[in-house]
């Protein structure tokens, strides 16, 4: 059975993955964080402190990162010190053949601290597995990650952690900015569900790409459209206020050419549902 690394593995998208993987791999996870999903060895690192591991795994999948976009715009540092310097770490001290990374659709454009220090790793991954240590490598560029099978959302910044906090806690879901250059005023986004983006980095263990891949459907809809399909599909109300768009944030972010890795497995109503 070969033996699979997920750093991050307490994250949103981590733990998915570990529960993804755990039938046909030997799954081994890092976190500074306790884990959520059980897997068969547990490292608790801060990647960007020194460490040495000396399992050789057949696949690492890299997550770990700092997520938030508007924060990174408040302290930049931090993220250029996790989302390069702890990739760096991973790639000089875990050994593997095979190397999954996990970018962001922020990466293209680079107009947030956050998109700047993710594009900057890619570059690291892409010339260390083709130049310095020849293997294979998948840069996965996420585009807007929502759903769950079984485990919430954790970034603060995200629509669909802010929809289930308003439905369970605050009664109350505040859109950013409602003056953008779309249909109706607030940011379009390419929404895919967790699981989606899961199936993706597993076929990639595989079937590496060894080039940047980008993971969306190519469908774009609107925070409004979406706060009120969330409300419909899970027959929940609470207020809708509106704010100043955060620093950062584009007014449309819709993939332009679907990847081979994409598989359409949920309607955009799936997506929302909370069970």
């Amino acid at each position: 059975m070969k033996k699979v690394l997920v750093t991050g593995c307490s994250g949103y998208i981590g733990s998915h993955l570990c529960k993804l993987l755990e039938k046909d791999y030997e799954v081994h996870g890092l976190d500074f964080r306790p884990n959520q999903h059980p897997v068969k060895k547990f490292i608790q690192q801060d990647i960007n402190r020194s460490f040495d591991i000396e399992d050789e795994y057949d696949a690492v999948i890299h997550l770990a990162a700092l997520v938030n976009v508007s924060e990174s715009e408040r302290m930049p540092i931090p993220y250029y010190i996790t989302n390069l310097n702890g990739t760096m770490n991973i790639v000089n001290k875990v050994k593997t053949n095979n190397f999954i990374f996990a970018s962001t659709g922020a990466a293209e454009l680079c107009q947030s601290a956050y998109g700047i220090s993710k594009r900057a790793a890619e570059d690291v991954v892409k010339d260390f597995y083709t130049t310095h240590r020849p293997g294979d490598y998948t840069i996965f560029r996420f585009y807007n990650v929502i759903g769950t099978s079984g485990y919430a959302p954790t970034n603060p910044d995200g629509l669909m952690y802010n929809l289930v906090k308003a439905a369970t806690e605050t009664k109350e879901f505040t859109i950013f900015g409602d003056d953008y250059d779309t249909p109706d005023g607030t940011c379009v986004r390419d929404y895919v569900h967790v699981d989606e983006i899961c199936d993706a980095l597993k076929t990639a263990i595989e079937e590496p790409a060894n080039q940047v891949e980008c993971l969306g459907h190519g469908v774009g809809t609107s925070v409004k459209e979406m706060t009120e399909i969330f409300k419909r599909v899970n027959d929940i109300d609470f207020e809708v206020v509106y704010s100043e768009g955060r620093p950062g944030d584009l007014p449309i972010s819709v993939l332009s050419e679907v990847s081979s890795y994409m598989k359409n497995l949920y309607t955009i109503e799936d997506l929302l549902k909370l069970s």
